[in-house]
């Protein structure tokens, strides 16, 4: 079974250093990059602030890569979240999925994004550029070992 790689950090995200997991074994590597955007709702975006509880997220998303490798056949599953400041265009998330077969990839990294912003343990606060700021609102998140 290939290394996955699941968390948290406030250093900047090299999504290249993500992908450098696959291997020879898996004939596809997928990457997904969440970028700071501008604007959200209407609202020009000057920065976003993403606050956690990095060990139970850790935990969360070694949980979230454990339900794709059951259901699509996975090589190395890397996922890595920042927190801390943010500017405009700077990586928020990436996540790296290899796999012998494009599907497979395709899926399982859907999968992992769709299943860390419901369920992960991450907070994101908008800045505004008019200088207010907002929590925004997320999903429940569910107790550690439920799954969807």
């Amino acid at each position: 079974m290939a290394d996955d790689r699941c968390t948290i950090t406030g250093d900047p995200i090299d999504p290249c250093e993500l992908i450098a997991a696959a291997d020879g074994t898996d004939g596809a590597a997928l990457l997904f990059v969440g970028i700071v955007r501008d604007h959200n709702e209407g609202r020009e975006v000057g920065h976003l602030d993403y606050q956690a509880y990095p060990e139970m997220a850790e935990t969360v998303l070694r949980n979230i890569v454990a339900e794709a490798r059951s259901r699509w056949e996975t090589g190395a599953v890397s996922v890595i979240h920042r927190i801390g400041r943010l500017e405009i265009g700077e990586v928020s998330v990436a996540i790296a999925v290899s796999s012998p077969h494009r599907g497979d990839a395709y899926s399982a990294s859907r999968y992992v994004i769709e299943e860390l912003k419901k369920r992960v343990p991450i907070w994101k606060r908008e800045g505004y550029l008019d200088g207010e700021s907002e929590w925004l609102r997320g999903s429940t998140p569910q107790p550690i070992g439920e799954g969807s």
